[in-house]
């Protein structure tokens, strides 16, 4: 989620902001360098904190600036006259905001008039493709954690199923429907070719008796994916479903551009 911070104080301007934030994450903040290494300077970032100066929103300014964060956070400062001062006052002031170890980027505009913009963020990524067997092996463990217990999905109550385990083929279908998803650019049960959940494991070539799908996109991690789908009720039910006895899990990323990501969970139970 996206933070606004605005500061509007005659202190005093610009001549290295980006050494001056680091030098208060240090100085200011006590922040550990092992911890917290100095944030890298991104032309992207400093577009973004352009865009700001001319009025847009956060949001706005990171999609007129091809920027996608996982998070940021943005700081104005007005009347500043060198960089000393801005090191004061970002680490008088935002030594909690600076102590996040996932911001990693920094970008910085001045309009000429003692104005400064400064913004940081965590950069979105997503998984390599040869993590992708180390992904299943974790969705799965959260979605038979999840399934340990008793649960609510929305208005249903499950109770407590037992564990799944991976099938290949499920994995296929589940590869499948992301590559699908990631390379047309869209989010559907339905595929690009108007395939169905239940279509796609048969033609992966395995034969089912019930057959679920849970999908994602834009999400960085296995366990933001399993979170996603814990909060919503449909998916929800998909992993608490007791009926449910093998799983496979994929996700795919948009060669074209990387930070289009989709992620697939597929369900059966063997005929």
């Amino acid at each position: 989620m996206a933070v606004i911070l605005l500061l509007l104080s005659p202190v005093p301007a610009r001549a290295n902001a980006i050494g001056a934030v680091n030098r208060a994450r240090t100085a200011y903040c006590g922040l550990s360098g092992g911890v917290h290494p100095p944030l890298i300077q991104s032309r992207g970032l400093d577009e973004v904190a352009r865009q700001l100066a001319r009025g847009e929103s956060l949001d706005q300014a990171e999609l007129r600036a091809g920027y996608r964060a996982a998070q940021s956070l943005w700081i104005r400062i007005s009347g500043a006259t060198d960089d000393s001062a801005v090191a004061r006052t970002v680490g008088g002031r935002f030594c909690g905001r600076l102590a996040n170890p996932k911001l990693r980027n920094i970008g910085v505009y001045g309009d000429g008039s003692g104005n400064l913009w400064i913004v940081m963020a965590e950069p979105f990524t997503t998984p390599r493709v040869r993590d992708a067997a180390a992904v299943s092996r974790i969705v799965l463990a959260l979605t038979n954690q999840a399934r340990a217990r008793a649960r609510a999905c929305g208005w249903r109550h499950f109770p407590a199923a037992p564990p799944l385990v991976l099938a290949p083929a499920l994995a296929r279908a589940a590869r499948a429907h992301s590559r699908d998803m990631a390379v047309h650019d869209f989010f559907s049960h339905s595929g690009s070719d108007g395939s169905t959940p239940g279509q796609r494991v048969t033609h992966a070539g395995y034969r089912w008796s019930m057959v679920g799908e849970n999908i994602a996109s834009g999400v960085e991690t296995p366990q933001e994916a399993v979170a996603g789908w814990l909060a919503s009720p449909h998916h929800c039910a998909n992993i608490m479903t007791a009926g449910f006895r093998q799983m496979g899990v994929a996700f795919a990323v948009n060669a074209a551009n990387p930070q289009v990501i989709a992620w697939t969970e597929d369900f059966a139970t063997p005929h």
